[in-house]
């Protein structure tokens, strides 16, 4: 009797293709790390598997790519991943906001923003191919796809982040920028907002940008404004993606603050003509929330402001502002400062807009989770079912292929991830089994590390590495993209 030529077949899936595609009824057979065969049910005879699994009633995608996030360390500290795992990414593209673990050290604590990634010990990789190499040697939960952040580049080779760099640091970027794509990064962020990066004028970025160009990089940005002057910078960001050559994604498009409330009915527009001419996308999350650092220019009471973590107060964690502010009789700039290192969520976004950048052709999901928070926002564990849930199954935003599509194969091609986003023959056999009936986010603001409900079994790179009801994965991710 010859052996079984598959590893696993899954039987009676809806298969959802991460094309866009319509779902079909199939199976999938998994041979080592990749997907063997899809076709129609009853393709695979029965004794030509090693293991079935019959998932009837099930939906099966390839797993989801995580196009945001801020998950350098912790793929390193807390590498089963379960925030992510357990919504069904199996990959997480890091350094994004121009904020990345390497290639920088610090002597003391890292400035904001970079200290979003941890403290001083957490930046332990002076080049990226010291970085590239811990990702290995860990095993994480899920397959890592690393840019390298401007803010990382800028505070590795300048004395001083508050002026433009020059002609000679440039160089050195640009160096920096080359040994990281020789060792596996996927290309460059930039997060123009924070004042480790702010000082760059578009020259700087366009030289820093077209180096990662010449590897095949890909260029993401946090862009200096998406408050009032948030059309100016998505001028910039094109111009400046043109001028590098090299494709462009905005990062967490949104129009800030109630003045531009209902603005991304003329941002989407620009974006999409833009994107006729040059290669542009965005990614976006599906809340109504922001976080990052605390930041006194953000602190104002037009919205609410809830405090994720405050290192010298770390018991006002997970109140608001204006409450911390009347319990302590001050005012809230004065508050804001008492609190510092800290982070904050931000609900300065209005909800029509969100569903109208969400359901844009161009846009990808990414969490934009932040970690290390105390108290963090619940786009860390409910971002993608949520997705699946609300917008697409209660909300009818868009069709579950489309959903699924922004999650996989739209993210795959965009930041050039071979073999992965889509169920196919020779593709890396990362997938997600939920139910596409039941499938829902269920951390929230005051509970924001609530598991989702309706995954029910995640692979990576062909191993079952999570069912529902698990608290410890089967670690199996790799660091993929560029050269690695």
């Amino acid at each position: 009797m010859s052996p079984p030529r598959y590893d696993l077949v899954l039987r009676n899936a809806l298969v959802i293709d991460g094309t866009g595609a319509a779902p079909y009824r199939g199976e999938v057979a998994l041979a080592g790390d990749r997907i063997a065969l899809v076709g129609a049910a009853g393709l695979v005879a029965p004794g030509d598997a090693a293991r079935e699994l019959d998932i009837a009633g099930r939906a099966v995608s390839p797993g989801f790519i995580d196009a945001h996030t801020h998950d350098d360390r912790i793929v390193l500290d807390a590498p089963d991943m379960l925030p992510k795992v357990s919504q069904g990414v199996t990959t997480v593209v890091a350094g994004n906001c121009g904020i990345s673990l390497a290639p920088v050290t610090f002597a003391g604590e890292p400035p904001p923003p970079m200290n979003l990634l941890g403290g001083r010990k957490a930046y332990a990789f002076p080049r990226f191919a010291n970085y590239a190499a811990a990702v290995r040697e860990t095993t994480p939960g899920v397959n890592v796809a690393a840019l390298v952040g401007h803010s990382a580049l800028r505070l590795a080779t300048m004395d001083d982040v508050s002026r433009k760099a020059s002609e000679r640091e440039i160089g050195a970027m640009r160096d920096l920028a080359d040994e990281a794509m020789e060792n596996g990064a996927i290309g460059f962020s930039s997060g123009l907002f924070y004042l480790t990066n702010k000082a760059a004028d578009a020259d700087e970025v366009v030289a820093v940008a077209a180096r990662f160009a010449e590897h095949g990089g890909v260029y993401a940005t946090h862009m200096r404004d998406e408050f009032d002057n948030v059309v100016d910078s998505l001028a910039e960001t094109f111009l400046t993606a043109e001028r590098a050559h090299i494709p462009v994604v905005v990062s967490h498009h949104k129009c800030a603050g109630p003045r531009n409330w209902g603005r991304t009915q003329e941002t989407l527009p620009l974006i999409a003509a833009a994107a006729g001419r040059h290669p542009v996308s965005l990614d976006a999350y599906p809340y109504e929330a922001g976080s990052t650092v605390l930041r006194e220019d953000l602190v104002t009471d037009e919205y609410r402001i809830m405090i994720a973590w405050s290192a010298p107060h770390p018991e006002v964690t997970g109140l608001d502002l204006t409450d911390i502010a009347t319990a302590w009789g001050l005012g809230l700039p004065e508050t804001a400062r008492r609190l510092q290192p800290a982070g904050a969520i931000y609900f300065q976004m209005d909800e029509a807009d969100v569903r109208r950048v969400l359901a844009f052709p161009l846009t990808m999901i990414g969490s934009d989770g932040l970690p290390h928070d105390r108290h963090p926002h619940p786009r860390l564990w409910g971002t993608f079912p949520r997705v699946l849930g609300r917008y697409a199954r209660e909300l009818g935003l868009f069709p579950l292929e489309t959903a699924v599509h922004k999650m996989t194969g739209m993210p795959a091609k965009t930041f050039r991830l071979a073999g992965r986003g889509r169920i196919a023959p020779g593709f890396f056999a990362d997938l997600v089994v939920f139910d596409p009936e039941t499938v829902a986010d269920r951390a929230t603001y005051e509970k924001p590390t609530e598991m989702s409900a309706g995954i029910e079994h995640v692979f990576v790179n062909g191993r079952l590495s999570w069912s529902a009801g698990e608290t410890t994965v089967k670690r199996a991710g790799r660091l993929i993209g560029g050269r690695a």
